[in-house]
């Protein structure tokens, strides 16, 4: 497949995005965003990225921070992350500018896109979507459940599928709940799998850390992205 950087702005910052797509493209095809975790556009985003172009897919592993910044332990991870759970309309202004960099590549058909996040990205796609966004879904791995403030939140034009371990202890099952709700509240057309033995970033080998409930679980794993590789064949049909 052919990797390409794309650089895109907003109010001044230029966010580093990498391109994935299939080599045998032919015409446009859907196109799906890819939201890293709380650490930034690293390698694990690009791999994802990789293997949704391996479906058929032009996949966009976003830049939500700017510059391609990327931390490399607790502390710049809660720096680089911090900014934008304390404005969620920062998140939702550069998931945006992200969704518009996609739909403009001219390998993409711009109505038949999708995002997919993991942790800090879940929260990302799904601020996405409640900013009422016009893409056809977004899928939360392993994500984040906290609400914006109800006056940034639109009518929910994307369909949403929420992939999410019930040992989850940055994502109870409680906010799991209230997410739901808030989603019907919405608009939304959305369903949520739940799985039993699976906690936080439970699609990550290196988030591997058992003593802050997050830890990789293979069969968890293929369970989650077979359910998204379905939703996306769904939705772009």
């Amino acid at each position: 497949m052919e990797q390409r950087a794309i650089d895109y702005e907003l109010k001044g910052v230029t966010m580093c995005g990498v391109a994935c797509i299939p080599d045998d493209a032919k015409g446009k095809l859907p196109g799906v965003l890819v939201a890293h975790d709380w650490r930034g556009r690293h390698q694990f985003a690009i791999d994802q990225a990789r293997l949704f172009a391996e479906m058929g897919f032009v996949a966009l592993a976003i830049d939500m921070y700017g510059d391609a910044k990327v931390g490399t332990n607790l502390q710049e991870n809660v720096g680089l992350s911090k900014p934008f759970y304390e404005d969620r309309g920062l998140m939702m202004a550069r998931a945006n500018a992200a969704l518009a960099t996609l739909k403009a590549m001219p390998e993409v058909d711009p109505s038949r896109t999708a995002a997919v996040g993991f942790c800090f990205g879940g929260m990302c796609v799904l601020d996405l979507a409640r900013s009422g966004a016009d893409l056809r879904g977004v899928v939360s791995m392993h994500g984040l459940f906290v609400a914006p403030a109800a006056e940034l939140c639109k009518p929910i034009r994307a369909k949403v599928m929420v992939l999410h371990g019930f040992k989850d202890p940055m994502a109870t099952p409680e906010q799991m709940v209230a997410l739901g709700h808030e989603l019907t509240r919405l608009g939304a057309d959305w369903q949520a799998h739940a799985y039993g033995n699976a906690a936080h970033a439970f699609t990550n080998q290196a988030a591997n850390d058992p003593s802050r409930g997050t830890f990789y679980d293979e069969t968890t794993r293929n369970r989650a992205f077979r359910s998204a590789f379905d939703f996306l064949g769904e939705i772009f049909s």
